[in-house]
C-alpha cells in the first residue's frame, strides 16, 4: 500500500522533474528545471515565505503548552473547552481561508469591529499589504492547528504518573516549578514530535490557506511552494517545472525529518 500511494507516485514526480513541457509532450532536459528553477524570482518568494511560516511552528506549540497546562489543571469546564480548542483543526482548510478573507478584508469583519472600538489606527489592510499578508497566513496557520497540538498534549498529561506531581507537592514545590521542571520535561518527547509536524504543515500543508485567503498575492508577496507547484502544474501545464519545485520541497522537509531523528537518536544513546 505505501509503494501504491507514496512509492510509485513519488518515482514519476522526479522522473517528471527531467522532462519539459506538458503531459503527452514531454521533452527529456536534464537538470535544466534544477538550474532554472533556482534562479526563478516567484519560486525563491515562495521558498523565503515558506521558511518565514516556520516560525509559527514554535508559537503553536508554546501556546498549546499553555492552554494544555491550564486544562491539565482540571478547571470546571476543561473538558468542553478542549473541545472547542479542537474544532477549528476538525474544519476544512477552504472553510477556514474563505471565513478569514471575509474577517481580514480591509472592509471586513475584523477592520469594522475595530473602528467601532474607535482604534481606526489598528484597521490595517491585512490581505492587501505585500508586508502583512504572509503574517494573516501565519496567523491563520496557527489558529487552525493549535487545537491538534492541544489534545495531543493534553492527551499526554493525562497519561502522566501522578507519584512524580505528588512527591514534588510534598517537597514544596511551587504551582510554576511543577509544570517548569516536572511536567513539561516529560513532555519533550510529544514536543519534538509536534515541532516537526508543524514544520512540515508550514512547509508544505498551506495551500488551502493561501489559495482562499490571498492567492498568492498581492504581487506574489504570499506565495508558497504549493502553490507555485498547483500554478506551474496543474493551471499552466508545466508537469515537469512543477515536478521539480516538488523535489525541492520534499528535500527542504526531509533535512528537518533528518534532523529531528538525528535529535532522537542521540537522546536515546545518552
Amino acid at each position: 500500500m505505501l509503494a501504491v500511494v507514496f512509492v510509485y507516485p513519488l518515482v514519476y514526480v522526479i522522473k517528471y522533474s527531467f522532462y519539459g513541457g506538458s503531459i503527452g509532450n514531454l521533452t527529456f532536459v536534464g537538470f535544466s528545471n534544477y538550474v532554472n528553477i533556482i534562479h526563478d524570482s516567484v519560486f525563491l518568494i515562495a521558498l523565503k515565505n515558506n521558511l518565514r511560516l516556520l516560525v509559527t511552528a514554535p508559537i503553536t506549540v508554546t501556546l498549546a503548552i499553555a492552554i494544555s497546562l491550564i486544562l491539565y489543571e482540571g478547571i470546571k469546564g476543561w473538558r468542553w473547552y478542549r473541545i472547542i480548542v479542537f474544532v477549528p483543526y476538525i474544519i476544512p482548510g477552504t472553510v477556514v481561508g474563505l471565513s478569514f478573507s471575509y474577517l481580514l478584508q480591509q472592509s471586513g469583519i475584523l477592520n469594522s469591529v475595530l473602528i467601532l472600538l474607535h482604534m481606526p489606527a489598528l484597521a490595517l489592510d491585512w490581505l492587501g499589504s505585500t508586508s502583512l499578508s504572509i503574517l494573516s497566513v501565519g496567523g491563520l496557520l496557527i489558529w487552525s492547528q493549535l487545537g491538534f497540538a492541544v489534545i495531543a498534549l493534553t492527551a499526554a498529561l493525562l497519561s502522566l504518573p501522578q507519584e512524580v506531581n505528588e512527591a514534588a507537592t510534598v517537597d514544596g514545590a511551587t504551582r510554576w516549578q511543577k509544570q517548569r521542571f516536572v511536567i513539561i520535561p516529560q513532555l519533550k518527547n510529544t514536543i519534538q514530535f509536534l515541532l516537526v509536524l508543524q514544520v512540515i504543515n508550514a512547509l508544505a500543508w498551506v495551500f488551502p490557506y493561501v489559495f482562499t485567503l490571498t492567492r498568492g498575492g498581492p504581487g506574489n508577496s504570499s506565495m508558497v511552494m504549493d502553490l507555485f507547484i498547483w500554478q506551474y502544474g496543474f493551471s499552466l501545464g508545466s508537469i515537469g517545472y512543477a515536478s521539480t519545485a516538488a523535489v525541492y520541497l520534499l528535500a527542504l522537509s526531509a533535512v528537518f525529518i533528518y534532523l529531528y531523528s538525528r535529535v532522537r537518536r542521540n537522546e536515546d544513546e545518552s
